[in-house]
């Protein structure tokens, strides 16, 4: 089988957790203890998400007044190279020595005209008091949404329409080796006049662009792993149910449960891997993406299921 896997950036670095090398290496280690297993059966790809990371850079290099601060796209392609170092030395003290590993920067095409440009909703960085957060905005300009007690930035997150390595990934994969890739959406570029390709201020949605990646990988399953162990209705209320299966028709007739910068792009990617592919797709904790793989854990989505299946 044809194993793809999406590592939420959240999942790397946990609500109050300090952005530390060590936080996020004991994170990285719990996914690939479960990981490695799967890449010594499997053909397996890794993506991540970067949203935590990526913020905290953007702040770390706007607060150099020296030179203006890296853009987003530079950002990304620095946290592609600093997380996917983590996991693959991570997966390489679980796998044997001759088990090839592949961290591969990754450039993925949008659109200039996508409305997301006009409408950011993708969190990045670290959570921030009310003060603060509008401190930011009046001082950087930067626009905040709320999460919770706490607040947000958020930046334009266009949908990912082309992945520039794809050919390289499957080349990769033919001669055995884990690739990680497409880390954090991947380097969002597009195509300026003259067909020069140029970095955007933007990132790209991980697991709508992991989605793609599946998609064109021609995978036989699809996982997202994230701080929250299945995908639920009415989060947050007392009557909160987590759903166990579902058909992607079914559930994407509850979107509107599932919030735009958090679970909304999971769900969404999820049932249009599946309906596409007629593969499978799951949503679900960090520490339980080999019971996912199983189909015994997270929430899994599937043409097969009939409605939506709730767990007891």
């Amino acid at each position: 089988m044809r194993v793809v896997v999406a590592l939420g950036g959240n999942a790397l670095l946990r609500r109050g957790q300090k952005l530390t090398d060590e936080n996020q290496r004991a994170n990285v280690g719990v996914a690939c203890d479960v990981l490695a297993p799967i890449a010594m059966e499997h053909d397996l790809v890794i993506s991540h998400g970067n949203g935590p990371q990526v913020g905290l850079l953007a702040l770390q290099a706007d607060a150099y007044e020296e030179v203006p601060a890296a853009p987003l796209d530079v950002l990304g392609a620095e946290t592609q190279g600093m997380i996917g170092y983590l996991v693959e030395q991570e997966m390489g003290n679980r796998l044997p020595f001759e088990k090839p590993l592949a961290t591969l920067l990754t450039m993925i095409e949008v659109d200039p005209e996508d409305p997301a440009f006009k409408n950011p909703t993708k969190p990045i960085g670290p959570f921030y008091d009310q003060d603060a957060a509008e401190e930011l905005e009046l001082s950087k300009g930067w626009e905040f949404t709320a999460a919770d007690d706490s607040f947000r930035r958020v930046v334009p997150s266009p949908r990912p329409t082309r992945i520039f390595e794809l050919n390289q990934i499957s080349w990769m994969l033919e001669r055995g080796a884990v690739v990680i890739c497409a880390g954090g959406g991947g380097i969002p570029t597009m195509y300026e006049s003259e067909r020069k390709l140029v970095g955007v201020e933007a990132v790209i949605d991980k697991d709508h662009a992991t989605g793609l990646l599946a998609s064109g990988l021609g995978a036989d399953f699809f996982i997202m792993a994230t701080d929250t162990d299945a995908v639920y209705i009415d989060w947050g209320k007392p009557g909160q149910r987590a759903i166990a299966r579902a058909h992607p028709d079914a559930l994407m007739e509850l979107s509107d449960e599932f919030p735009a910068g958090s679970m909304g792009p999971k769900v969404a990617a999820a049932c249009e891997f599946a309906s596409a592919t007629g593969s499978g797709a799951a949503i679900g904790g960090l520490a339980d993406i080999g019971g996912m793989f199983e189909g015994t854990e997270g929430t899994v989505v599937t043409t097969d299921q009939t409605g939506i299946k709730y767990r007891d």
